[in-house]
């Protein structure tokens, strides 16, 4: 295997603990009551981002020539994510679950930015094949990958719009 197939590996591990963690805390939430919305969306981004790894493992061949400062830009990303996740504690899913009395988080990186999580993962699709030298896998999953965020941040800003923030 190459270096860049086992940093795609490490990627992938990180994301399956991602999810286990994600399964979690959305179990717990609908515990307690919380409500899943746009569930429909939920397929189309496990095999979206499913498919980005699978296929920038395949891709990343033994001469694949690694772009250090890219990788540290993904490195940055990864921090920004566990930042996130930390923020929003056991709120965080990769799914949308809302539970009525939640109040809206407004500190952290959601004191910048409303929707911090969407914004690394879009940087992410593209850094990552950017850092091999896949500038057309980073193309086409950045633009696969936006028409769902924009129909996902639409249907989290409706569920969110009536909550309080904290």
């Amino acid at each position: 295997m190459s270096l860049a197939q086992w940093i795609v590996l490490l990627v992938a591990f990180q994301r399956l603990g991602e999810l286990l963690l994600a399964k979690r805390n959305t179990a717990r939430l609908l515990a307690a009551g919380g409500q899943e919305y746009g569930r429909i969306q939920y397929p189309f981004f496990v095999l979206l981002h499913g498919s980005w790894l699978i296929v920038l493992f395949v891709a990343a061949a033994p001469i694949t020539p690694i772009n250090w400062p890219l990788i540290g830009f993904f490195v940055i990303l990864q921090a920004s994510r566990v930042w996130v996740i930390a923020v929003l504690g056991r709120y965080w899913t990769t799914r949308i679950i809302s539970i009525a009395d939640a109040p809206l988080v407004r500190r952290g990186p959601y004191r910048w930015c409303r929707h911090p999580n969407y914004l690394i993962v879009a940087l992410e699709v593209a850094v990552l094949p950017l850092a091999f030298g896949a500038w057309q896998l980073a193309l086409l999953f950045t633009c696969l990958n936006l028409p769902l965020l924009i129909w996902r941040i639409r249907v989290e800003d409706g569920v969110i719009a009536t909550r309080k923030a904290a």
